[in-house]
């Protein structure tokens, strides 16, 4: 390079803030293995296979850092229901969701009321009373009480789930319309491929597989929807949360291919539930 096209290269920096390598790039007058001096940062190496299998560069040093951590995702034979679900026969209450509370022959007691961020709802008379965690039995049982104490004899209080926030599944991979559903009550793994539109042709049926989040460890099980559906194979619950996806029968999965599918499915379900 001569001297005047350094000068000139220099001046762009100056003025244009452009790292070395670029400026003198755009001039054509750069060895590529020249080392760039002043950089802030060393320029990435990208080595080749039979580098790192002749032992010339380390496989640490040559593959990128995983994304998660080993530990993150646990593979088993089958999904416990969560713990919050009182032995999977209830979803417990959540802030944002509306329930209806019905007060048996008082109409004026009767009507929907919305949880609040702090999982708690307002009521005529009892005033404000926490219910997030607790399933519809439970909270009916507290109202029952609460009503019974000063203002109502022999009430009747039931209260159920009319929308849930936290009602919802991700279903992604190989279907017909991937996105994130609010779940109805006591939802299947096969009624979660039903609202995403079915299986698409190219889904392996053996490879569909659910993530749920366990006391802070993410669990995942495979299961065969054609099994399932000859009654061969039981139909696993789906609760509020979980990630279910199918493969394509071309597909190798492996743990690396569950944790990729995982990290693409979650930003997704987390921009969908408000």
């Amino acid at each position: 390079m001569n001297g005047l096209h350094l000068h000139f290269c220099r001046c762009l920096v100056l003025t244009l803030g452009l790292v070395p390598l670029v400026a003198c790039t755009a001039m054509g007058d750069v060895d590529p293995g020249a080392e760039v001096a002043g950089s802030a940062e060393a320029p990435q190496v990208v080595s080749s296979p039979a580098a790192v299998s002749s032992g010339a560069v380390s496989p640490a040093a040559q593959a990128p850092a995983e994304a998660a951590p080993a530990g993150d995702l646990r593979l088993v034979p089958d999904l416990p229901a969560p713990a919050a679900t009182y032995g999977g026969t209830e979803q417990p209450i959540a802030p944002s969701d509306v329930l209806d509370v019905f007060v048996f022959q008082v109409p004026d007691l009767t009507r929907s009321v919305q949880v609040d961020s702090s999982g708690r709802i307002t009521l005529p008379l009892i005033g404000t009373v926490s219910v997030a965690g607790k399933s519809v039995g439970e909270v009916g049982n507290m109202l029952t009480r609460a009503y019974a104490a000063d203002y109502l004899q022999n009430p009747q209080v039931s209260v159920m789930i009319k929308s849930s926030a936290s009602m919802r599944v991700t279903v992604d991979g190989e279907v017909v319309r991937a996105g994130v559903y609010p779940l109805p009550p006591t939802a299947t793994l096969v009624d979660a491929i039903a609202l995403a539109g079915g299986l698409s042709r190219i889904a392996d049926t053996s490879k569909l597989f659910v993530f749920r989040n366990i006391s802070g460890q993410t669990l995942v099980a495979n299961y065969d929807v054609g099994q399932i559906r000859q009654g061969a194979a039981q139909n696993p619950r789906i609760y509020g949360g979980d990630v279910v996806v199918a493969f394509s029968s071309a597909s190798k999965v492996a743990m690396q291919n569950l944790r990729e599918a995982l990290g693409m499915a979650v930003p997704v379900a987390r921009l969908a539930i408000p």
